[in-house]
Parts: structure tokens; C-alpha cells; sequence
């Protein structure tokens, strides 16, 4: 063997070594007794520290955060996941979420739309229940996202605006 293959060799094994050593370390979580199984200083154990309320997104300025939140029925079971929420447009307040109920990463869900009243805030969980299952959910019409067939301009080509108010439609011609 050539010295430069017994150093490539050696230095394969080392690094291989130093990884199986470091792996036992690596793998261990925070607050976990070493490997030893002795507790850490500290005393006779660290106890996990209670997971503090999550806030409500309902009630909070920014409501982006409020897509993708885990929805729970009255089974206890995963639903899904807020896909989308809906406002009045006069008002600009909350008053339907949408939930993706099955699917993967939002396709082939069966979106419904129920209202913000149907939905409860666990605070522990951090995530939202309804009093419906998954069943229920399935039984329910399909909520389909509508595309507003508006120009670019912002408002609607057969009712153009005139100072504010839409003018009203050009009479037909008859003769063509």
C-alpha cells in the first residue's frame, strides 16, 4: 500500500470515528440526563416547562397568521387546516373560514366555508374545534374560490363609473 492511500485511510477512519462519537450528542434533546443516565447538575431532573396559551388569531391585528392553523372536530380528530378566510367586503370584517378538509398540502381538499361562530379557540392546542367531524364535513357543499372577471382598472367593465356613480348601460342597437 502507498503512503498516500494509508493516509486517505486514515483519515477516512478518523473522520468516520469522530461521527460515531459525535452522534450519541447530537441525537440528545435539551434537559435530558446525559449518557450516563446521571440528571444534569442542576438537581434531580429538569421538568418540562408548561407550554405558555397560544393567543387567538381571531383577536390579534395581524390575521395572516391565521391560515394554515390545524382545525380539530368534536371527535378530537384533525380535520384540516384553515385554508382561507373571508370577510364582508362593507365592513371588512372576519365572518367565514375556509377549511381544506383532507387532501395533501391543500390538494384534492374539499374546502367548506363555515362561519367564525362555528369556531372555537383551544388555547393549549393552539388550534381551532368545531362541534362537526370530518363526515360532516365531507356532506357539506364545496366552497370554491370565485375569480372576479374585473378589469385591471378595478371595476366591472359593464358598468362603467362616472364621478363616483355607474352610468347607466348604453341602449342596445337593433338594427345589425
Amino acid at each position: 500500500m502507498t503512503a498516500r492511500c494509508r493516509v486517505r485511510l486514515h483519515a477516512i477512519t478518523l473522520v468516520s470515528s469522530l461521527a460515531l462519537l459525535a452522534a450519541p450528542a447530537l441525537a440528545q434533546s435539551p434537559g435530558a440526563p446525559a449518557m450516563g443516565g446521571a440528571p444534569p447538575a442542576g438537581g434531580a431532573g429538569v421538568a418540562a416547562k408548561p407550554k405558555p396559551p397560544s393567543p387567538n388569531p381571531l383577536s390579534m391585528e395581524d390575521v395572516s397568521q391565521i391560515k394554515g392553523v390545524a382545525v380539530y372536530g368534536s371527535d378530537n380528530k384533525k380535520i384540516g387546516d384553515i385554508a382561507t378566510v373571508l370577510m364582508k367586503p362593507q365592513t371588512k370584517t372576519i365572518d367565514r373560514l375556509v377549511i381544506g378538509e383532507g387532501g395533501v398540502l391543500g390538494i384534492g381538499a374539499h374546502n367548506v366555508a363555515l362561519p367564525i361562530g362555528a369556531f372555537s379557540w383551544d388555547s393549549e392546542a393552539g388550534n381551532f374545534k368545531i362541534a362537526r367531524t370530518a363526515d360532516d364535513l365531507k356532506s357539506m357543499p364545496e366552497w370554491h374560490e370565485q375569480v372576479s372577471e374585473a378589469p385591471s382598472g378595478g371595476s366591472d367593465a359593464s358598468a362603467p363609473i362616472t364621478n363616483g356613480a355607474p352610468s347607466p348601460a348604453p341602449p342596445e342597437s337593433g338594427g345589425r
